[in-house]
């Protein structure tokens, strides 16, 4: 039996999908104007907007879907790919996902409603809460290069 929320959940990206938004040409967008920093770190954007757009939203339907067993392991590889960017600040995580919800919200119009935000918020703090889980897990394990102690030469 599929969960209510990752019911809600399709049906407002499906709504996008046949109002023919790529979201994430929005999503990117949005995530550029609120860290105009970032798009430096971006050797490939076509590639990388893909995928952490797919995957942003695969791991939140996931979580909806109580497929843990997959979201997990994916979550703690991004956790740890991350940190080739240094200790990104966790409001950039927030950020994300915030900015997510809100591209899915405007991509599905008419047919979003409070239960479906709801949904997507709920899902949204799961995936921040596995996020933590997965940065505080490497930085216990592996501190050196988090905290600046390995040389980049």
């Amino acid at each position: 039996m599929v969960s209510p929320d990752a019911e809600l959940m399709e049906a407002s990206l499906i709504a996008g999908a046949e109002a023919g938004v790529e979201l994430r040409f929005a999503l990117f967008d949005k995530f550029f104007t609120a860290w105009p920093q970032r798009p430096a770190d971006f050797l490939n954007l076509d590639a990388a907007s893909r995928r952490m757009t797919d995957e942003t939203l695969e791991m939140m339907m996931g979580l909806a879907k109580d497929e843990e067993q997959w979201v997990w392991p994916l979550v703690a590889e991004l956790a740890f790919t991350h940190r080739n960017y240094g200790q990104l600040p966790w409001v950039e995580y927030e950020s994300w996902i915030a900015l997510t919800i809100e591209t899915v919200a405007e991509a599905a119009g008419a047919s979003w409603n409070s239960e479906t935000e709801a949904a997507w918020v709920r899902q949204g703090e799961r995936l921040k809460a596995f996020i933590t889980e997965a940065r505080t897990g490497w930085d216990e394990v592996m501190p050196g290069h988090v905290a600046g102690r390995l040389s980049p030469h």
